[in-house]
């Protein structure tokens, strides 16, 4: 009876150990997981939660068959999915088992800004690719921690899939730089697009998302900027020189760029793996062009040229389009970028690409190379079209050059580019919803272009004309 107490006794001691320990790890572990700090300024900016946030879809490769789900959480939240059904008239879509649930690969980030004076960070970032998908389908889907009834579960989302017939129509949103005040003055630029265009099938963004890469508060005014947008359109991305850390002298891409975003890896290099990369949407190429890695070395340009003209000469869609943030020209003297003038300019007049669409310069610019229509309405065998955009508030000089079709100061801008068979519209908007550049490009089978430079509803906007200088 001795023995049998002394057991039990033992056995009560040993739990009491146990639960205590595995407590005080919980405590430990808690211990890195980022609160919100009512003291810190934007804190739910900064802060993830059990909640989802920073809700993100992206292109993939084979666009009419998948798409990629980013998503951000606190690190109480180790294990994370995907909800996905087609989409019902109702809330039938959850009968039948209809819906597909599919794990997360997660992944847990430390970050701390010591440049921007921000707080330690510890957050779970979460990707998940939906594969086997129907072209021209409606989706919806959502995230979280997979418990039932739970408010760690994002809500449901809706979704196009790219249609079968790829000669029909589709849509995309072009901006250049975001970068500067991104809450306050992006975020009207962004929804003032969807608005317009609320059928839109991607955006893509040409670089300098943010100012300072690791800024977990810059990042968080992005995705507050888009809010839903993100999560119902999807988005393709190319890195600015502003997305690669100052700190390593533009060296090191943002420790945030790959854990928010799944883009392709199907670009030359290990490094270069969601930053340079090709996608296929209906009858359109679409590639990145990693231009600040392109700058920073030699094997890297190397790579990407070599890349690219494999590309193009494997390309059998109808319309191709080149994304990169340096543009190949400049709006203004002295923003030279020669190494991608020389090495890139070239494939693209050899291959026949037809848009090319840049960031950097803090202003805007339409044109082609040989501009030998500079005031004609119709111009035919006008080459590839070069564009700098920007969305943001940040805003430099241009000058006039030859280049140039349209140009223009102190706007913020963003694109909507419609592409239909053998036709390609583009109109470019300011915040109001007025076109301040507009052109139609008509490709004919055996390849040859006509260009119509239509005419805009503002005239041209120069800096000098709202800022005196000092």
């Amino acid at each position: 009876m001795k023995k049998l107490i002394l057991f039990c006794s033992c056995i009560i001691v040993f739990s009491a150990c146990n639960q205590t320990s595995q407590e005080q790890q919980h405590k430990e572990h808690a211990h890195n997981h980022s609160h919100y700090q009512a003291d810190v300024p934007a804190h739910k900016l900064i802060f993830p939660s059990t909640t989802p946030d920073r809700i993100i879809v992206n292109l993939t490769e084979d666009s009419a068959h998948s798409f990629a789900v980013n998503w951000r959480t606190n690190q109480e939240i180790d294990t994370a999915y995907i909800e996905i059904a087609k989409e019902t008239h109702g809330p039938d879509f959850l009968l039948n088992n209809h819906v597909k649930r599919i794990r997360a690969t997660t992944q847990f980030i430390k970050t701390e800004n010591t440049r921007d004076q921000e707080p330690l960070v510890h957050a779970a970032y979460h990707s998940v690719i939906a594969t086997n998908l129907e072209p021209e389908t409606t989706y919806v889907y959502r995230v979280g921690s997979g418990a039932k009834n739970s408010d760690t579960w994002s809500e449901w989302f809706q979704i196009n899939t790219p249609a079968k017939d790829t000669n029909k129509a589709f849509s995309f949103i072009y901006f250049g730089d975001a970068q500067n005040d991104v809450k306050s003055m992006w975020s009207r630029v962004i929804r003032k697009s969807y608005k317009m265009m609320p059928t839109v099938d991607f955006m893509l963004h040409a670089g300098d998302l943010i100012n300072h890469s690791e800024s977990d508060k810059e990042w968080g005014e992005w995705f507050y900027a888009g809010s839903f947008i993100h999560a119902t359109v999807p988005s393709v991305m190319t890195p600015g020189n502003h997305e690669y850390d100052k700190g390593s002298n533009r060296k090191n891409l943002s420790a945030l760029w790959k854990p928010q975003f799944t883009l392709p890896e199907n670009g030359p290099l290990e490094e270069l793996k969601e930053t340079c990369y090709a996608i296929n949407y209906q009858n359109m190429k679409l590639i990145s062009i990693d231009a600040q890695s392109f700058i920073n070395s030699q094997n890297s340009r190397n790579a990407q040229t070599k890349w690219l003209d494999s590309v193009l000469t494997h390309n059998h869609k109808k319309w191709t389009t080149i994304t990169m943030h340096y543009p190949i020209y400049s709006t203004k003297k002295g923003r030279d970028n020669k190494e991608l003038r020389e090495m890139i300019q070239p494939l693209i007049q050899k291959h026949g690409v037809d848009l090319i669409l840049q960031g950097h310069d803090h202003t805007y610019a339409r044109g082609y190379a040989s501009n030998q229509g500079l005031g004609k309405t119709v111009v035919e065998n006008a080459g590839a079209i070069y564009a700098v955009s920007v969305s943001g508030p940040k805003m430099y000089e241009s000058q006039n050059q030859e280049w140039m079709v349209k140009r223009g100061e102190y706007t913020q801008l963003f694109q909507i580019i419609t592409i239909e068979n053998n036709t390609l519209n583009y109109n470019s908007y300011t915040p109001k919803g007025t076109i301040y550049d507009s052109f139609s490009l008509v490709k004919d089978k055996h390849g040859k272009k006509t260009i119509t430079n239509n005419k805009p509803e503002i005239g041209v906007r120069h800096r000098k004309d709202f800022v005196s200088k000092k």
